[in-house]
């Protein structure tokens, strides 16, 4: 199977922070398919590190109060393109995040307050009817069976 993962996840240093959001899960889940890794905010031409954003009243802003929503949906347009030219069937996402979270961002004031909604490569991934999971809830589906192979529910 192909599989699109947020590039932070795998361990890129292409979080807002500098940082990554590495997760074993993740890596354990996509182990023998084929992975596609992606940072749609690198890819709008942001920087690492990077000033937070959230997404205010649909637009994404950062929290200096300067209007970045162009570079988040250029780069989750770029993002979906790699998506369909590679053929992915499932995209594994970071929680929370303003392109990638995908039940829940934070609510636009950075007060870490979470309110339910996507991302806006989630979102453009959903509408285009890819199967997309948040990976924080990825250890929730994976079921151990009784050779303690992993299998998606």
């Amino acid at each position: 199977m192909k599989i699109l993962v947020s590039a932070c996840l795998l361990g890129e240093n292409c979080k807002y922070s500098g940082g990554n959001n590495y997760n074993q899960a993740v890596c354990d889940f996509a182990r023998g398919h084929q992975v596609v890794p992606v940072c749609p905010e690198v890819l709008g031409g942001l920087p690492t590190p990077r000033c937070p954003a959230e997404i205010v009243q649909g637009v994404v802003t950062n929290k200096e109060g300067i209007n970045v929503d162009r570079e988040f949906r250029a780069g989750a347009a770029k993002a979906l393109a790699i998506a369909k030219e590679n053929g992915v069937e499932l995209a594994i996402l970071q929680s929370r995040s303003p392109s990638c979270g995908v039940k829940e961002i934070y609510d636009g004031m950075f007060s870490g307050t979470k309110i339910s909604g996507q991302g806006v490569f989630a979102k453009m991934l959903m509408d285009e009817g890819v199967r997309v999971l948040d990976a924080g809830e990825l250890p929730k589906i994976i079921l151990k069976n009784e050779d303690g192979k992993c299998q998606s529910n």
